[in-house]
């Protein structure tokens, strides 16, 4: 009997113990919620760079396209006929301004130089002649000892002899000319092609000869859009020159350290009705012929601004539901939600042309993480957008990093578990 009164009492002592027990636990479980709603509720700022939003006047790197061409390229045409006897130079060679190329059978030419200057020689000699009569006549009819018909005479033969030498001198200076065309000789400097005509053949006045396309300095035509045009023509007038713009040639495939790079030369006064653009050029000194027309390029504009402007570190602008969009602080410093409209690409600026006013406040640095609502410990932007950019994409790598080493460890951990460990570590 005692041991059964022993026993009842053991089991309800055990009973009270576990109602204690699952009493305590329920209480900790509703705990444990209101500690992490407590601790939601004290979340910590996020500290990161905020920018006051000011105009101001922004630089742009803008390129075009354009089809490399020589403006200057001459086409060599034989000017008198004849056989070409010689050719001075080596295809594709490079050639400088009045350096003699071909030879046309100047014999040919000196041969009629001198049969030209044998006429004048005679037509001088017939108005020395017509002179001295003229003169002659002149005192004997003053002494009534000729006709006043024969002095007329006399002036008219000088007046022929003088057109004689005229015409005779105009014979020689063609004569000359054919003997100089009878040289050809480099207009310009250049790149020679190919020869047209092989030595031997006979050519006349009107065949081709060659092809020189001058390589050093090189002009490049290409359209600006009219904003671009407007914008350029502003800063113009506001006290710069073509001169100060810098033009860069850019070849695609080609390393950036080997481009060219000039000057704006001309800015068109008109817009093209089809295209919307405006025709500009730019020259560049190319020395060692690295570029050659016919060639696509690009030409990037180095010293184009837009003034006035809005504008955030290109970082700072992420895509949401409604488009392009950036954080800004409220009054409370949380962080909001504004969609944007974007403008230009200005090395590591985005120009903003619609969403954001002068004095707002806007979260510069890098966005990952930041929920509308977020409280935001504000470091002033110091204005440097190359660095904060760099900054970022240094922590990035930094990250990716360290996850590429962890995933790397956790497989080599996983590879070197031996058969059975497993198995055993679950048992």
């Amino acid at each position: 009997m005692k041991k059964m009164i022993y026993s009842g009492r053991v089991s309800l002592l055990a009973l009270v113990v576990a109602l204690t027990l699952a009493a305590c636990g329920q209480e900790e479980t509703e705990q444990q919620p209101q500690q992490g709603q407590q601790g939601q509720g004290q979340q910590q700022p996020h500290r990161v760079e905020v920018a006051e939003m000011r105009r101001q006047d922004i630089a742009l790197q803008k390129s075009y396209p354009s089809l490399l061409r020589s403006d200057n390229e001459v086409t060599l045409v034989a000017r008198v006929s004849g056989t070409l006897e010689e050719r001075h130079f080596e295809p594709g060679q490079m050639v400088e301004q009045g350096e003699r190329l071909y030879t046309i059978e100047p014999d040919l030419y000196q041969s009629t130089v001198n049969q030209r200057e044998a006429d004048l020689q005679s037509a001088q000699a017939q108005l020395a002649r017509a002179q001295r009569d003229a003169e002659r006549f002149e005192r004997l009819v003053s002494q009534n000892s000729v006709s006043r018909q024969q002095y007329d005479q006399a002036l008219a033969d000088r007046r022929v002899a003088q057109a004689n030498v005229a015409q005779a001198q105009a014979a020689l200076a063609s004569a000359n000319l054919d003997l100089g065309y009878s040289q050809v000789t480099a207009p310009v400097s250049g790149m020679i092609s190919l020869s047209e005509v092989n030595v031997g053949n006979v050519v006349n006045s009107g065949t081709e000869l060659a092809t020189i396309t001058p390589l050093d300095p090189l002009e490049v035509r290409f359209q600006l859009p009219q904003r671009d045009a407007f914008e350029l023509r502003r800063q113009i007038a506001a006290g710069g020159s073509l001169s100060s713009i810098r033009a860069r040639l850019q070849v695609p495939g080609q390393e950036s350290s080997d481009d060219l790079v000039g000057q704006l030369n001309f800015l068109g006064s008109r817009v093209g009705s089809g295209t919307s653009t405006v025709q500009a050029s730019a020259t560049f000194a190319n020395p060692d012929a690295a570029i050659l027309p016919g060639q696509f390029v690009r030409v990037r504009i180095e010293g184009l601004k837009r003034f006035d402007v809005l504008a955030v570190p290109e970082i700072a602008v992420t895509q949401g539901l409604m488009g392009p969009r950036v954080f800004v602080l409220d009054e409370n410093d949380e962080a909001r939600e504004r969609t944007v409209q974007l403008g230009d690409v200005a090395g590591p600026w985005q120009i903003i042309v619609d969403g954001l006013e002068e004095g707002d406040r806007v979260i510069v640095g890098d966005p990952a993480g930041i929920e509308p609502g977020m409280p935001i410990d504000a470091v002033a932007f110091d204005g440097d957008a190359d660095a904060l950019t760099e900054s970022v994409e240094a922590e990035e790598a930094q990250e990716q990093q360290a996850e590429a080493e962890q995933a790397a460890a956790m497989q080599e951990g996983a590879g070197g578990m031996q058969p059975g460990e497993g198995e055993e570590g679950a048992q």
